[in-house]
């Protein structure tokens, strides 16, 4: 498979070195993910995102939810105790896992399996310090390095 070369777009970015390594694992794996189980990724508001698994079949006790690294993993473990003989099997009860790659600051937060479904809720909650600010911009003239001087002759002063 050849690689894409992503150069062009870091000329004006800054800070986005994973995302050479999300793209490159994304069209290396999607050929290699068989599809199982089903997924729906949905918006619920601006900051609320919520990923439902079909896992029918599967109970509580068979399903394990990790976060690491930025990755969330749902794994699901199916142990049949029974030998069952079947004449067709449409219905798929085999092990799993599937993973999702979490933007910065995206947890999890709750997760509920119920007809089938399982619902994992997640909420991007970005920190104060690191959401937009306004920069007042001072109208008075003087030039940002003399008052880097005044500040220190002023704390030499002090001294």
């Amino acid at each position: 498979m050849n690689s894409i070369d992503l150069s062009p777009l870091y000329r004006n970015s800054i800070g986005f070195d994973r995302l050479a390594s999300l793209i490159d694992h994304a069209l290396t794996s999607e050929n290699a993910v068989n599809g199982y189980p089903p997924y729906n990724i949905e918006v619920l508001s601006d900051n609320r995102y919520a990923i439902s698994l079909a896992v029918a079949g599967f109970v509580q006790e068979e399903l394990d939810i990790q976060v690491e690294k930025g990755v969330l993993t749902v794994r699901g473990h199916k142990n049949s105790d029974e030998e069952r003989k079947y004449l067709y099997q449409g219905i798929a009860n085999r092990t799993f896992e599937r993973k999702f790659n979490l933007a910065d600051y995206v947890e999890v937060i709750d997760a509920d399996l119920f007809n089938g479904l399982l619902t994992i809720t997640l909420v991007k909650e970005i920190p104060e310090a690191m959401k937009p600010k306004s920069i007042s911009i001072n109208n008075n003239g003087k030039v940002l390095e003399h008052k880097a001087e005044e500040k220190r002759t002023k704390e030499g002063e002090v001294a």
